[in-house]
């Protein structure tokens, strides 16, 4: 048996790796379509460039990683996808990709190197603990079925919402934020690492500013994905706001994003105000939307007690392992 590895020249040598390994362990989450497999390679997130290597099996790809190197902060870390085909796990196939990325971490004087496994199946678990890394921080996927939807509910608790949100008003919008709210956007998304849990991992604070907001969703049109938000402003200024994003290629699915509240706004239930505001704007304008899946840290209660509220049930999750180079 002869044990290679190499820098992933065309995407697309990737993308059966990619699909099978997702169709095991996510089945019930339509993994991107080919084109936005390749289309996520060609136009990565502002503020990192990525590196993609094959594992092969005598000349045959089975083993895939995605290498995340952040530009703008987190210069520590390195943030991985690592993918070996079922029928080749074991192998050694995923300890040669790894080893690749140690290499490369440091090389490049990186000290953490951070990846998601699913806790659906134990061998991800497994492989990561023989490589001595650390489990780090949970979080929760959760799904809420817009076909079984209680709409009654919904309409309850957005009444409810604004008792408690006298002097706010929404604001609704795709893709790039309006330009008089875009330093808003920009201010909040750099808040999600300081507000949102994130366990034993080392995450820092984003560097974030509208040029970033900007080109980030129009990297994400040029992935064929659409993004959909909702936010609550006080005055001219937005304070609150959430995000739902969907693929083209899959109109049934979304994923609900980020939800952030200005701690000097907190206590109006504007983070159930944005995300009842944003369900009804994403299914007006997606018509097709069946499903809606999110991942909260499983030590963010006040997230998921909302989402639950909502209607949203947890199915699985994930644990982010972080190895010490």
């Amino acid at each position: 048996m002869n044990l290679s590895t190499g820098r992933l020249e065309d995407p697309a040598d990737a993308y059966e790796i990619y699909r099978a390994c997702e169709e095991r362990d996510k089945p019930d989450v339509p993994p991107l379509a080919l084109e936005g497999f390749v289309a996520r390679h060609a136009h990565p997130w502002p503020g990192a460039t990525l590196e993609h290597y094959l594992g092969f099996l005598d000349g045959v790809p089975v083993g895939y990683v995605q290498v995340e190197l952040p530009i703008l902060d987190n210069l520590d870390n390195v943030n991985i996808e690592l993918s070996v085909l079922p029928a080749h796990r074991r192998q050694g196939v995923g300890r040669a990709l790894l080893d690749l990325v140690l290499e490369r971490a440091r090389a490049l004087g990186r000290k953490n190197v951070i990846a998601p496994v699913m806790s659906r199946h134990p061998d991800g678990a497994q492989f990561a603990s023989a490589a001595a890394a650390k489990p780090a921080l949970e979080e929760v996927r959760s799904r809420l079925d817009l076909r079984t939807v209680d709409q009654a509910r919904h309409d309850a608790l957005l009444a409810g919402a604004w008792q408690h949100a006298e002097g706010y008003r929404l604001i609704l919008w795709t893709g790039v934020p309006p330009e008089e709210i875009i330093d808003d956007v920009a201010y909040l998304d750099g808040r999600l690492n300081a507000d949102a849990p994130t366990g034993d991992l080392a995450w820092e604070p984003e560097n974030v500013d509208a040029a970033k907001i900007r080109e980030g969703e129009q990297r994400a049109a040029l992935r064929g994905r659409t993004s959909y938000h909702a936010g609550a402003l006080h005055g001219e200024r937005l304070v609150a706001w959430t995000k739902i994003a969907g693929d083209a290629t899959d109109p049934a699915h979304a994923w609900q994003n980020i939800t952030l509240v200005d701690p000097g706004h907190r206590g109006h239930r504007l983070g159930m105000l944005v995300k009842l505001a944003n369900l009804a704007h994403v299914r007006e304008l997606r018509p097709g939307l069946e499903v809606i899946d999110t991942f909260n840290a499983a030590s963010n209660e006040h997230m998921l007690r909302i989402n639950r509220a909502l209607g949203f049930r947890a199915l699985d999750s994930v644990t982010f392992w972080q190895l010490t180079v």
